[in-house]
């Protein structure tokens, strides 16, 4: 993700020592911190409004030159983080995570804030804690998506999956439990906010993440190469657009990414469709500014690489479904940034290349940055940065 403006100690003065007294102690829960990815790019946000926070989460072994955008700040971490092999494979302690969160100590603070897609919101708080949550998504794996990531690693069946789907039943349970441990969510998105309300009953604010824009500079001159970024597992469907792309020998594709699908992907791959791998944030910026469109084919929570591509002033070819319906204006709209595809499949994903290039002419560079500004770091700094100085306040005169 773009790095973008790391917020100032002042950002926080809000919550500073005044008249009400001191200013309160403010524990950051994550997850986990292994990679660099949209939710640590949030993360680094919020690190940024509260400078003096305390950072917790499951286990901590991020890359050094990573580490740096959370200005150098190491996390305490739980008893995940001795285990012989969790460097590597922290993910098969899965049955374990509950009771490692629960294990973080964060009864000295005031506020609370658990940056979570998984179990950080099950963080362990007392009734005097603001315990706000800022949520990507319940727990995929054991609520929406359950049978999807079941067949997708081969346990859709047999003696094995039932005890994987014993294990989720317990795990959800859990989740739902943990829930009410959290006095306010934060959701980054609609679609997320609906999941919320199916999954634990509660009723959440959206405050979407931010997404940094280019540096300005000239528009790019568009070469008539196709792009996609992503991370190459299985939900992200990159086989579908190179699927399509195969239907469209005249046509060019370049996908960016990596993951455990790239052997497999590499070995069906057209002709015309190239696999560049993961990129320093300066190329794959050349190939967004550059492409001809972005072409996306998953169903995401929100979906931050097609919001970026149009901080590019590209056009963005993708499924009309989750957090795209929120960031993507189709060709119904006055000012269209892309072209919305209704089905999850290679047919329709040809079909909507095919509209774009017929479209094209109404879909201008102008028309996807200003779209792409409604989700800019500083609108996200100063929404969430009011939404828990408000809670506070509240907290406080209760």
């Amino acid at each position: 993700m773009n790095a973008s403006k790391t917020p100032s100690a002042n950002d926080d003065i809000r919550l500073s020592e005044g008249p009400a007294g001191p200013s309160p102690k403010v524990a950051i829960v994550h997850d986990w911190l292994v990679t660099w990815r949209g939710g640590e790019t949030v993360l680094a946000e919020i690190c940024g409004i509260y400078p003096q926070a305390q950072l917790f989460a499951l286990v901590d072994f991020l890359p050094e030159d990573l580490r740096q955008k959370l200005q150098v700040r190491r996390a305490t971490t739980s008893f995940l983080q001795w285990f012989p092999f969790s460097r590597t494979h922290f993910r098969l302690l899965l049955p374990l995570f509950p009771r490692a969160i629960e294990a973080l100590d964060v009864s000295g603070y005031d506020i609370v804030i658990s940056s979570s897609h998984a179990v950080a919101k099950g963080v362990r708080t007392h009734s005097r804690q603001l315990h706000i949550c800022y949520c990507y998504t319940p727990m995929r794996y054991a609520w929406d998506l359950r049978e999807q990531y079941l067949s997708q690693v081969g346990l859709g069946a047999g003696p094995r999956g039932w005890l994987v789907r014993r294990l989720l039943d317990r795990l959800r349970t859990w989740d739902r439990a943990a829930s009410n441990r959290v006095d306010h969510f934060v959701a980054i998105s609609q679609y997320i906010a609906g999941r919320i309300q199916r999954a634990y009953d509660r009723s959440s604010t959206v405050i979407y993440p931010p997404v940094a824009a280019p540096v300005d500079g000239e528009a790019s001159r568009r070469a008539a190469t196709y792009v996609t970024v992503s991370q190459l597992v299985p939900y992200k469907r990159i086989d579908l657009i190179a699927h399509a792309f195969a239907s469209l020998p005249e046509r060019e594709l370049v996908i960016i990414g990596e993951g455990p699908e790239r052997k497999r992907l590499e070995a069906t791959l057209p002709p015309n469709v190239r696999l560049l791998g993961s990129l320093p944030d300066v190329e794959r910026d050349r190939w967004l500014s550059t492409a001809r469109a972005f072409v996306f084919a998953a169903e995401e929570d929100f979906g931050i690489a097609p919001v970026e591509a149009q901080a590019h002033g590209t056009p963005v070819i993708t499924y009309d479904k989750g957090g795209a319906k929120e960031t993507i204006r189709g060709l119904d709209d006055a000012r269209p940034t892309g072209v919305l595809f209704t089905e999850q499949t290679s047919a329709a994903i040809v079909a909507a290349i095919c509209a774009f290039e017929a479209k094209a002419g109404c879909i201008s560079a102008d028309a996807c940055r200003e779209n792409a500004r409604r989700f800019a770091p500083e609108r996200f700094r100063r929404e969430l940065r009011e939404f828990i100085e408000a809670r506070w306040h509240e907290r406080k005169a209760r």
